[in-house]
């Protein structure tokens, strides 16, 4: 296998919501921004962000993700900015809008928990169903950073998107793959192409975002 893409790809979580505070599933509901709590998050973020010039930006079309992209103020005059369905949150159908304290004694959420979100929930997504649409913006990921030379890019997504791509390029665990709002991951990666033509990332580096002072991790 050939190396022949090597892209930064920096992958941050939304700011902080009501939904947040009060610890619900929000999944694919379209929550906004709850000010002025998000404010202090968004302002570390614009900051860790403010030296940085990316070549493309790829953010989940819903509203909280777009307000934390326009308070990163990364969106520079011609710059890409691609809003994206496939990096919307897990959609958690039935237990939207619903507290732990909600679901605890329902049999399918228990089994849910247990499978490591490998059951797909009533009404919405399991994990492995957000991992096929993670899998395919991958690829075209790396179409478009073959056509266009991206070397640098910014994800603004969602907790559990981003618990996803820690499991695939940190190989972690469900539960260790947890960011809080307003923070995230830098990856070093490199896309290998096979000769069939289809091909895999694969990380290099993991770093958090913004970067902590006194460690890697």
């Amino acid at each position: 296998m050939a190396t022949d893409l090597n892209v930064e790809l920096v992958a941050v979580r939304h700011g902080i919501t009501a939904w947040n505070l009060e610890r619900r599933y929000q999944g694919q509901r379209d929550i906004p921004l709850l000010f002025p709590e998000a404010e202090e998050g968004l302002l570390t973020l614009r900051a860790a962000l403010a030296d940085e010039r990316f070549d493309a930006i790829y953010a989940s079309d819903l509203g909280r993700c777009q307000e934390t992209l326009a308070w990163s103020q990364a969106a520079k005059p011609g710059v890409p900015v691609y809003a994206e369905r496939r990096l919307r949150e897990l959609d958690f159908g039935e237990y939207e809008g619903k507290v732990y304290d909600e679901l605890k004694e329902l049999p399918h959420y228990h089994a849910w928990i247990d499978s490591a979100g490998e059951l797909q929930i009533p009404g919405g997504e399991s994990s492995g169903q957000l991992r096929e649409r993670l899998d395919a913006w991958l690829d075209d990921v790396a179409e478009h950073t073959r056509q266009h030379g991206y070397r640098k890019v910014l994800v603004v997504t969602h907790g559990g998107v981003i618990r996803e791509l820690r499991r695939r390029f940190e190989t972690l665990d469900f539960w260790q793959g947890i960011v809080h709002q307003a923070q995230g991951r830098r990856w070093q990666l490199a896309y290998q192409a096979g000769e069939d033509g289809k091909g895999e990332w694969q990380c290099n580096c993991s770093l958090a975002v913004p970067a902590q002072v006194s460690a890697t991790q």
